[in-house]
């Protein structure tokens, strides 16, 4: 979309282009607000128990060897993995004697324990344990739950019952009022590995507060979303982590803010 507007922006005038690019691009992220407050006061926010069932249904298909994987509802045919966080995990697990126990904030349903187990490896043990809200905790254990699957309500219930020893946050530190306060929780927890993924960054210092609009073809929803500034993120992190590897992740409508969605893998110095 990007590439189009740019393309109607050379070929017509401004009084033409303009409402054909906002027509464009009304999916997608706009704005800069002062607060989270403001931001959510200008986005319709979503309803709950429709996301909730969208996610359920589609997950409840992967379960059951219907679908191949599901990600924010939507079904794939062929497993989107996202190889450096596989490696991530793999290598947490080989410097702990095979034991991987993964503490998958913001995991939904189970979207990237699916993935996860659909790759070929072999470990001595896989705990999953997922911190959600609580309509999908209680949706979680009432009918995803096994052996290595576990759902809580915070990170503390969690490390009461198990010892996770990398951190997984895929796309979910965008959309969190103080998402520098779940950084300094799992610093001072000193979790070996921390693996963040599809999370939006641009090069200016200063972290930036937009509403992002979700086409309706996934759910219907419009929130807050963080796009951090990659100095002050690094300089953050690198209080107690060192950055094993940075990567690009999906590539969307981000790109029209100047943005772009990366991960990254922190390791604890030692």
């Amino acid at each position: 979309m990007a590439f189009v507007s740019r393309l109607l922006a050379r070929a017509l005038p401004g009084r033409l282009y303009r409402p054909i690019d906002n027509a464009i691009q009304k999916y997608g992220y706009s704005g800069n607000y002062a607060s989270w407050d403001d931001a959510k006061a200008h986005s319709a926010g979503y309803d709950d128990d429709e996301i909730l069932s969208r996610v359920r249904d589609a997950l409840l298909k992967v379960k059951r060897g219907e679908a191949v994987a599901e990600r924010d509802s939507v079904l794939f045919s062929a497993v989107p993995y996202s190889f450096p966080v596989t490696a991530a995990l793999l290598g947490v697990a080989s410097r702990s004697d095979g034991v991987l126990s993964v503490l998958d904030f913001g995991g939904s349903l189970g979207s990237s324990y699916f993935q996860f187990l659909s790759f070929p490896c072999r470990l001595a043990r896989l705990e999953w344990s997922i911190v959600e809200q609580p309509n999908f905790v209680q949706c979680g254990k009432e009918l995803f739950e096994d052996g290595s699957l576990r759902f809580f309500p915070d990170i503390a219930a969690c490390a009461r019952e198990r010892a996770p020893n990398v951190a997984l946050l895929c796309s979910v530190l965008s959309y969190l009022p103080e998402p520098y306060a779940l950084l300094e929780e799992l610093v001072q927890r000193r979790i070996d590995t921390i693996v963040v993924d599809r999370t939006l960054f641009h090069a200016r210092t200063e972290d930036r507060l937009t509403v992002q609009r979700v086409p309706p073809q996934i759910y219907q929803a419009s929130y807050p979303c963080w796009v951090f500034g990659h100095a002050r993120y690094v300089r953050f992190m690198e209080q107690a982590y060192r950055c094993v590897a940075e990567f690009d992740s999906l590539r969307g409508p981000e790109e029209r803010i100047g943005a772009r969605q990366l991960g990254h893998i922190w390791q604890l110095k030692s």
